[in-house]
């Protein structure tokens, strides 16, 4: 039976609940920010760190990963704010209120399936551009993007939102009144979703690392691992939200979406067999090191100079081609042509000896 005031000691009231912070921004002087924001920006440093480390040991540059990285965060930030504001248009921003709400990033509001969408596709395309295997550099993010995800939901336990229905639990959520949804105003704790939704997503991540040390799957599989994960985490979590949200067929559009992930996921993991690659497992078990086994090279668009040398005209020139002919072979033949000279000369001398001794 859930109550709708408690009266409690001050520790009591500590340990029987997790309290809302009191403030949304932190202010350095001048400067104010959006506590909102600055958990999103973490989340992105976190992730560009975790996926340049495991790029580099699938052996290839690091860099190539921030280079994608300048291109997908941005696509990603823009993918679930559109997110947000489709699925919230009826709601939110129709009837000329999409100005300038639409835009009002930080005061929350971004739908994590467009970013991983739209961030996703700008992704391949640079992966692409720099001749990269993207699967590959997908499998590199799988762990580092619910990473961010997670430190990013923080933004939320900022800004009271997108928590669920009320609970009596010791872990229940302390909402203050003017962010109650209505319906909702007796109640004073909820179901912290943010915490659950943020401890699946560390959780997931650290599964597919551990994972990666000791099974070798075949490309792009550890990010359907992420995308199939994922939408199992948020099934559940969605069941448990109050906020109002958009309906199809009375079913809220997240779940649809976490639905589509789940199946996406499960027939991208198991497309054309088993995942696992058998051969690299064995290689791994049997102490390779995974840079060798994934066969991963440096970008040639991020590192031409390298790409010359490995397989470009210069190569061709220093190994077969006629700069090597010269360099090799040219000494040589000097050096016979000046003997031969040489020796002739003496021929005709000695020809003029015998000449004058016959004489």
């Amino acid at each position: 039976m859930l109550s709708t005031a408690v009266t409690q000691t001050p520790v009591a009231a500590l340990w029987a609940s997790i309290p809302s912070p009191s403030f949304q921004e932190l202010k350095v002087g001048p400067f104010a920010f959006r506590l909102y924001g600055l958990m999103i920006a973490l989340g992105v440093l976190a992730a560009v760190w975790i996926a340049r480390k495991r790029w580099s040991s699938y052996g290839g540059d690091p860099e190539d990963v921030t280079t994608i990285a300048l291109v997908a965060v941005p696509a990603g930030l823009i993918g679930a704010r559109l997110y947000h504001v489709i699925t919230d248009w009826n709601s939110l921003y129709s009837g000329g209120r999409w100005w300038p709400d639409a835009f009002m990033i930080w005061k929350g509001g971004l739908g994590i399936p467009g970013g991983v969408l739209l961030g996703a596709v700008a992704g391949v395309l640079v992966a692409r551009y720099l001749q990269l295997d993207w699967r590959r550099v997908g499998d590199a993010a799988a762990p580092a993007i619910p990473v961010a995800q997670a430190i990013g939901r923080l933004g939320n336990w900022f800004n009271q939102e997108l928590f669920g229905r009320p609970t009596d639990l010791p872990w229940g959520l302390r909402i203050d009144p003017v962010h109650r949804p209505d319906g909702y105003r007796q109640f004073d704790t909820f179901q912290p979703t943010f915490l659950y939704e943020g401890l699946w997503n560390l959780g997931l991540a650290g599964l597919i690392i551990w994972g990666s040390s000791k099974v070798v799957l075949k490309p792009g599989r550890w990010f359907a691992v992420y995308v199939l994960g994922y939408g199992l985490g948020r099934l559940w979590v969605e069941s448990l939200r109050i906020d109002d949200a958009t309906r199809l067929l009375g079913i809220r559009v997240n779940l649809w979406t976490s639905g589509i992930a789940i199946l996406g996921g499960l027939l991208w993991l198991f497309w054309r067999g088993s995942p696992v690659d058998h051969d690299g497992t064995a290689r791994l078990r049997a102490g390779e090191s995974l840079a060798t086994i994934a066969g991963v090279v440096p970008s040639p668009r991020s590192h031409p100079a390298d790409a010359a040398t490995d397989d470009g005209p210069a190569d061709a020139a220093t190994d077969d081609g006629p700069a090597d002919a010269a360099t090799d072979d040219a000494p040589d033949v000097l050096a016979t042509e000046a003997t031969e000279d040489v020796l002739d000369d003496d021929a005709a001398a000695g020809d003029a000896d015998d000449g004058a001794q016959e004489k």
